[in-house]
């Protein structure tokens, strides 16, 4: 008789979220499917493919060029992550936001050239970086988050290949839902019967009750 194994213990989500894409097998569409043959340097930003990947390092005499998968990403404005950081809190914010992200960004680039900020833009829905990569944004939303605390949320899109973080303010809640008539949620039998709400069954029984009262 086999023994009884115990179930897994389930992962927080956001810790799920962000790490699929480091557990999970998703293909960049920019990097190749087969290992490049031979030394091979990026023209734009002298990135050098060796071993099987791209590196900081001298350029080989014999190295042909070709331009990296971050630089073609960042010719074809197309990011593979994006960080909107929201509210009123990040404009006012906006240098100190900045500075803390092209900090974790060359911190970052040290061990991995391909994965740098596309860009930042002011946009009404908030503070928006761009990257080339999907392992960036998740450095950047946690750095923000310790700096200035606040709601942090990260999305992997599996068909796109891409990562979303959010980040709000403290003291920043989702707002209710209401119905028609302006009421929040009802999360309770008895205020479902004060308003009028529940099944015929329990308004009739409701009812008779108040009757015998009376």
């Amino acid at each position: 008789m086999k023994p009884l194994q115990s179930a897994p213990k389930p992962e927080l989500a956001g810790r799920r979220t962000a790490d699929r894409a480091r557990r999970e097998p998703f293909l960049d569409p920019y990097q190749a499917r087969r290992k490049l043959k031979g030394s091979t340097v990026c023209p734009k930003c002298g990135a050098v493919y060796h071993h099987g990947r791209w590196q900081w390092g001298q350029r080989p005499d014999d190295a042909r060029a070709e331009p990296c998968p971050a630089c073609r990403r960042i010719a074809d404005a197309l990011p593979a992550g994006t960080v909107t950081l929201h509210g009123a809190f990040a404009q006012q914010h906006k240098e100190e936001i900045i500075g803390l992200a092209r900090n974790e960004e060359a911190a970052e680039k040290v061990e991995h050239p391909l994965n740098r900020i596309m860009g930042i833009a002011d946009t009404p829905e908030g503070l928006v970086i761009d990257t080339t990569d999907i392992h960036l944004p998740r450095r950047l939303g946690e750095a923000v988050k310790r700096a200035f605390h606040g709601n942090l949320a990260m999305h992997f899109d599996d068909a796109g290949y891409f990562v979303r973080v959010d980040w709000r303010a403290p003291g920043w809640a989702a707002p209710r839902i209401r119905d028609r008539a302006g009421r929040a949620p009802v999360r309770s039998a008895r205020r479902l019967r004060q308003r009028g709400c529940g099944s015929p069954h329990r308004q009739a029984w409701s009812r008779r009750r108040d009757l015998r009262s009376g």
